[in-house]
């Protein structure tokens, strides 16, 4: 792999090294650095994991385990019978529509949120609007919204660095807020938007 390549770069460097062409040292000395040989390797280590990566055998865990549960429950009570749905019932699975929709999730690789279609009766005098998706975990926003003074829309007063906001790279100080999460925020006052946040 990549570490069998690059012993054999280093190989041919410690020979140009020893005619001191002109920065090969820094060349050879930077390629034997410990980082980049871990680097490397973790990098190799990937290389290895995608190509066995699991496959999921269905995209529809959920539903067949609801099916299953169903079946067993028409079918004659055998003694494996009975301990299959009481393993299918067990706590473990029991919270099962997180975990099987979490399974189902990954699966299907829908991973991205989906956004409401467009209006078609978008006026052609209208000024340009993104649409803004995003995906709060327990993080702030890291911005601020305020009144603008003159039009009493509600607006981005500041993007605070290094919060969500200013690494998504999609907001920015002046932009009009219109809709937050699905809710037209026209009439609202600052607080109350904040709360839809």
């Amino acid at each position: 792999g990549v570490s069998h390549v690059l012993t054999l770069v280093l190989q041919e460097l410690s020979l140009l090294c020893k005619r001191d062409v002109n920065g090969v040292g820094m060349l050879y000395d930077l390629l034997r650095s410990r980082w980049l040989q871990a680097l490397l390797k973790i990098y190799e280590c990937l290389q290895h994991y995608l190509g066995k990566r699991p496959v999921p055998v269905t995209p529809q865990a959920r539903s067949l385990n609801r099916e299953v549960i169903e079946l067993l429950r028409e079918a004659h009570q055998f003694a494996e019978i009975k301990e299959l749905r009481r393993l299918l019932r067990a706590p473990h699975l029991k919270a099962s529509p997180a975990l099987l929709s979490a399974h189902d999730t990954v699966a299907q690789k829908d991973f991205e949120p989906t956004l409401p279609p467009l209006p078609d009766n978008i006026p052609e005098n209208e000024e340009a609007m993104r649409i803004v998706c995003l995906v709060k975990n327990n993080q702030p926003l890291g911005a601020t919204i305020k009144r603008h003074e003159i039009t009493g829309d509600i607006t981005v007063a500041r993007v605070i660095h290094g919060g969500l906001a200013d690494r998504s790279g999609l907001l920015y100080a002046g932009d009009k807020l219109v809709e937050v999460n699905g809710v037209p925020i026209e009439g609202l006052e600052p607080e109350q938007v904040i709360n839809i946040l």
